[in-house]
Formats: structure tokens, sequence, C-alpha cells
């Protein structure tokens, strides 16, 4: 099942937020997430807020629309005027949901906030759920980035991964969804699947490459306690790759990605040019303002993060009694702010700026320097970019700079 939520302090129930939190919304990029929590089936290795319909009792979402624009409507009470830059509907999977649905979604955050002029609206989609007309049906609905969950090349790589969609269905996809009109189109990869070679990872790879697209993110697999896979790998009938493995086939994708033309921008995440990033995700990893609206979803206004109740009955059921679906909140302090614009930023191709870091980080940061994880160039400008070596022991790095 999927994982639980974090403790946190009491929530009120109208979701009213403290002056100083939305004092910040002034002047800075606002986004919205909209979670959707359906699946057909569920990957052995996810561990996301998503349900089958037979775990709902049947229930495919048809009513799940409109408890949304509810909280949109919430929304709108608690925040007063704000424009939305980004949008971005994950799951789940958005797309077991009709184009007309997501775009009814869209329209009520239109009409309620606005969009900025040239807002980024995205949907996660899986290959197998949609066809070139409802491409066509969810461009016209103001969609314009499509994010592909292909996962692999290989046959016995999506079997490993519980992936449905048939090796070249993602990458046909991709190219209906540029014939569509779509802006952006990003093919997403896992590597280090139980089975998977070096020579599958290729093939990936290659196969992504073709398409054209202009965004790539590649992920490694991580066993995620509760899940299927986890217990698998825990009674030993499947292997996963170790760690160098994984650096190997991170070196294996960064070669081929840079060769085709796109450049990583966060260490996951590759894009032809900065045009081309995901500006949605970009928000998150420099600690802008969003509200995440759907089961289990987790927003950022002005320091202060709540997350929602998990299970839809639930989250319908707050909203249809005029309440807020938060389950909990949290107010962060200066230093906890501090120490995730550290961790997030370092992971971008813009750098962390050293002057943020304290005496103790700064000496920690040239001990990175000196051990080839930083970029000289940018250093020397008084921002901390990592190398190669770097973006594979990012996890450390974060370590020692944080206080």
């Amino acid at each position: 099942m999927p994982s639980t939520l974090p403790d946190g302090d009491p929530a009120p129930a109208d979701g009213v937020l403290p002056a100083s939190a939305l004092a910040e919304l002034t002047g800075r990029p606002f986004g919205a997430y909209v979670h959707v929590p359906y699946c057909t089936t569920r990957c052995g290795y996810c561990d996301f807020n998503t349900y089958t319909a037979g775990e709902l009792g049947g229930d495919r979402g048809e009513r799940y629309v409109d408890t949304v624009r509810a909280e949109i409507e919430l929304a709108a009470r608690v925040l007063g005027k704000v424009t939305v830059d980004t949008v971005f509907f994950g799951g789940g999977t958005p797309t077991l949901l009709p184009p007309a649905e997501l775009g009814r979604v869209l329209a009520e955050l239109r009409s309620t906030f606005g969009l900025a002029a040239g807002a980024e609206v995205t949907t996660e989609c899986n290959p197998e759920t949609v066809d070139e007309r409802a491409l066509a049906a969810l461009v016209e609905a103001g969609f314009t980035r499509l994010s592909l969950g292909m996962q692999s090349a290989r046959e016995h790589v999506l079997a490993a991964l519980d992936r449905h969609h048939t090796p070249g269905r993602a990458e046909a996809v991709a190219r209906w969804a540029r014939r569509a009109g779509f802006e952006h189109v990003s093919l997403d990869l896992i590597y280090g699947a139980p089975g998977e070679t070096a020579d599958d990872w290729q093939a990936s790879l290659d196969a992504v490459l073709a398409t054209g697209v202009d965004h790539v993110s590649a992920y490694s697999l991580i066993v995620e306690p509760g899940t299927r896979l986890h217990r698998q790998v825990s009674r030993g009938e499947v292997e996963v790759a170790d760690d160098d493995t994984l650096a190997e086939r991170y070196e294996q994708a960064e070669k081929a990605l840079t060769a085709a033309g796109l450049s990583w921008y966060e260490v996951s995440n590759w894009s032809a040019s900065a045009a081309d990033r995901c500006r949605h995700n970009d928000g998150y990893w420099r600690g802008a303002n969003w509200w995440g609206f759907g089961p289990g979803a987790h927003s950022h206004v002005g320091g202060v993060r709540w997350w929602n109740v998990k299970h839809p009955a639930a989250y319908a059921g707050r909203l249809a009694g005029k309440e807020s679906p938060a389950y909990a909140r949290e107010t962060l302090a200066p230093r906890d702010r501090r120490t995730e614009d550290i961790m997030l930023r370092v992971r971008t191709v813009d750098g962390l700026p050293v002057d943020v870091l304290s005496e103790r980080a700064r000496a920690a940061a040239a001990d990175c320097l000196a051990r080839g994880l930083f970029e000289a160039g940018p250093y020397a400008d008084g921002r901390l970019v990592l190398t190669l070596s770097g973006r594979l022991l990012a996890d450390a790095v974060v370590r020692d700079l944080v206080d």
C-alpha cells in the first residue's frame, strides 16, 4: 500500500495560512500540482499514493474532478489573488481520466486564479492510456507539455517493472504528441531494474534519442519499503543493481544524452536547452510556492508546508463538509529552509552560492572541490556546481554542506 503520511501540527479546518506566509506570494512564481490517484494496476516498485478501481470499490474517478474543483475554491479563499505560472498533473495516471475532465480542472484553475502568459501546463502520461485523438484534445484544452513514463525499451525490463505498454509505444506517443502540438515532450526512464544489462540500458537511451524529444528524465530504481519489489528482494527472488552498476548506468546516460545535445540541469534531468527545462519541477528545487490538489498532495507557501489526507474517500468527505482536506502541516524554521535550499539547489546546474554556507560548510566545499566534485570555474565565481563525479556522490556532498 502507499507510504504513510508524516506527522505534523494540526491543520486548521478552514485552511487559513499565516499572514507572513501569504506575504511571500508576492513577486514569486506560483505552481499548482494536481494529483490524480488512479492506476489500472500498481507497479511493483511504486509507493506513491495511488489506487486501482478494485481497491476503491469500482470507483474510477467519475466524480473526482468536481472534488478537486472544490479544493480549488478553498485555495482561492485562502490565497486571494495569485496567478498560476505552472501546472503539473501527476499521479497515479492522470490520463486515465478523459482529456475533457483534465481540461475541466485546468479551466477551473484558469478562471479562479488566472494563468500567466506562457504558463507551462504538464501532464504525466502512461503510453497505453492515450491515442492521437486524446493528445489533440489535451492540447486543445491548454496542455503544453507531456511527460511520458517510458521506463525502458526492452520488454523483459518492462515486465520486471510491472509496466504494461509494449516496447515502441512510448516512442510512438512522443511523436504523436509533437504532431498534436505539444510544445515540450519528455520521456522518463528507470535504470537498474532486475535483469537489465548495459546493452538493455543503451537500447533504451537510443530509442529515446531517436524520437528527438527535448527532455529526458532518468532515475535509478529505488527499492521502497512496503512495495512488492521490496518483498521480492527481501525473499531473494530478484536482484537489483548495486551502487557501482547504478553509477555505470548514470555515466552511460550522461555520455549518450550529452552526445545528442541534451545537457543536465538537475542530477536526474537533461534538456535540449534552458527553455526546455521543466519549469514546474524547477520551482520545487528553488523553494517556490505551490498548492498541491488531491489526496496525499503536498503544498508549500512561504515556509508553511502541509499535506492532504491520503484516501480519495476521506479527501472527498472533507471537502463535502466544507473543510480543508489537509491532514497536518508544519512551519519551517529559517534554519530548516536554509538546509532544504542547500539540499535542492546544489543538485542543479545553476548551482548553490558559496556565501549561503556556514564557515564549516565552506571548508567542506573547498575539500569537495579538491576532490573533483565541484566545477572549478563556477567555484571561482562563487557558485558550487557538481561535476559528473560530484553528481554520482550528490547525497554525500549534501551531507557535507548542511550544518
